[in-house]
């Protein structure tokens, strides 16, 4: 029999639990909050934002720095950011809702739907599956050139992608293939009749109100409320970088949004693809987004398995994956030109993680994934993250360093050209790269490749060439020309990949 003084002590031992419960949400909110602080120091971030939702509540969302360093003007909740490669999961979510519709199936045959998709190796062209588009082991080498040195349409980009060769049988491996999502939203306009980004703004975007994301990167020049890219220089330290949208390959990692719009999208990934009473993707083709379909052993893994050290990993439909304090972790990274993300799920403790910053490459991210997994899914304070990643990617930096001074040490002084600068001069095609255009002009060799990205070229030795830093990548990189029996100039090299002169 319950009494009135029992009806009391339930209410008082309520009213205890939630205020005990309130106080470790306030004490982790601000055990966060601090190692973000002090990270961003370390590292220089300019502009971050951070997100954690749990049991399908925002439990944390805070937006730290400025979008620029020289107008000061902070980043808040509406700010864009750039997805990057968590952009591929929107995509897998997209194709999802046309299985559910079934007006296509993960196993259809990509030809069936996209007759001119074509690859090098003609029974991978006839046996790719949908599914495959996502899951990096379509048997394909990279080929992140067709993008990153030219602006075709993506219809182009994916008649060339066929000149990529063959690197292992179909799914035998794992090779990470940006091009594969934006056949995938190709795959998408073809069934649903709508361009891939309109189908994501309608029937996802709009649908969870995420009202400031863009689907199309260069749309948030006139969206406004964006940040600017940038990275740390070994040599001028933090430096603004050139935006580096390639809307061509759309799927693979272009789509901007803000933490505000993130929120709302990590509550629908916590909430198994319902968003409040709508189911948008039915239960079962959301649990098959993440079941594992590639299996990397020590292929494509992070370098943070050094810290976390797990026992598997393995890749599903945009999400990479690995044990984690005894629980799956579906996560991703995002890098593109300046800027980053990581977004992490630990499905069976109902959280989510979202981190953008506008620093190329801010490992911060990373810290703050397995903090706020730590604080929120296990209340346990024990780690210091931001070290233990500061501290892991100190030392690649270094290691960076000396392999730089390695080569230049390796550098042979003193040599000359074979022939003349000017005899240096043509076109150079690659059917893969597409075109290059060397040109001699006041004592110094230029190259254009396809009039979309233009470097000086310093000589380095013998008829090797080094390139100033890009306005993106802000790398250099190695040019080797050869000549053939005749003594004229026949192909340059460019990462092991040969382009012929023709003119």
């Amino acid at each position: 029999m319950i009494t009135k003084r029992s009806n009391q002590l339930l209410s008082i031992l309520f009213l205890f639990t939630l205020a005990m419960s309130q106080g470790q949400q306030n004490k982790n909110v601000a055990q966060l909050d601090a190692m973000i602080v002090q990270g961003m120091q370390d590292w220089k971030v300019p502009g971050l934002a951070t997100i954690v939702v749990k049991d399908g509540e925002v439990v944390f969302q805070k937006t730290y720095g400025v979008k620029n360093l020289t107008t000061k003007e902070p980043v808040n909740e509406n700010t864009l950011f750039n997805m990057a490669s968590t952009t591929k999961a929107v995509v897998a979510i997209a194709m999802s809702m046309l299985v559910d519709e079934g007006k296509l199936d993960w196993d259809d045959k990509v030809v069936d739907h996209l007759p001119y998709f074509k690859l090098s190796d003609p029974y991978i062209t006839a046996n790719a599956r949908v599914k495959d588009l996502f899951t990096h082991n379509l048997g394909i080498g990279n080929a992140d050139v067709l993008w990153t040195l030219d602006s075709v349409s993506t219809k182009e980009t994916i008649k060339r992608f066929q000149f990529a060769e063959k690197a292992y049988p179909l799914r035998g491996g794992f090779t990470y293939q940006n091009i594969m999502y934006a056949v995938a939203g190709e795959v998408i306009k073809e069934v649903s009749g709508q361009p891939w980004n309109e189908f994501v703004t309608e029937r996802i975007f709009k649908t969870l109100g995420m009202n400031r994301t863009q689907a199309v990167a260069s749309d948030i020049f006139k969206a406004g409320d964006f940040v600017t890219p940038y990275y740390d220089d070994s040599e001028e330290g933090i430096v603004e970088v050139d935006y580096g949208f390639s809307d061509q390959i759309g799927p693979a990692g272009m789509i901007c949004s803000s933490a505000n719009d993130i929120s709302k999208y990590l509550t629908f990934l916590v909430n198994d693809g319902v968003h409040k009473s709508d189911t948008l993707v039915q239960p079962k083709t959301f649990k098959y987004l993440f079941e594992p379909k590639s299996f990397l052993g020590n292929t494509g893994t992070y370098p943070t398995n050094a810290l976390t050290k797990p026992n598997w990993n393995t890749y599903a439909m945009g999400w990479f994956q690995q044990d984690y304090r005894g629980h799956k972790l579906d996560f991703h990274t995002g890098s593109l030109f300046g800027l980053v993300a990581i977004a992490g799920i630990v499905h069976e403790k109902d959280m989510a993680v979202y981190v953008f910053a506008n620093l190329d490459h801010a490992e911060l991210r990373h810290a703050i994934l397995y903090k706020a997994i730590d604080l929120f899914a296990f209340e346990d304070d024990s780690r210091d993250w931001h070290n233990e990643v500061f501290n892991l990617y100190q030392g690649f930096k270094k290691s960076n360093l000396e392999f730089q001074e390695k080569k230049k040490k390796e550098r042979i002084l003193n040599t000359k050209t074979s022939l003349a600068l000017i005899e240096y001069e043509g076109t150079y095609n690659n059917e893969l790269i597409g075109s290059a255009k060397v040109k001699y002009n006041n004592g110094q060799l230029q190259i254009d490749f396809n009039d979309f990205v233009k470097y000086n070229l310093e000589h380095w030795h013998y008829d090797t060439f080094l390139t100033n830093k890009d306005s993106r990548f802000r790398q250099k990189m190695m040019i080797r020309f050869e000549l053939n029996t005749d003594g004229k100039v026949q192909e340059l090299d460019l990462f092991g990949d040969v382009l012929t002169k023709t003119k």
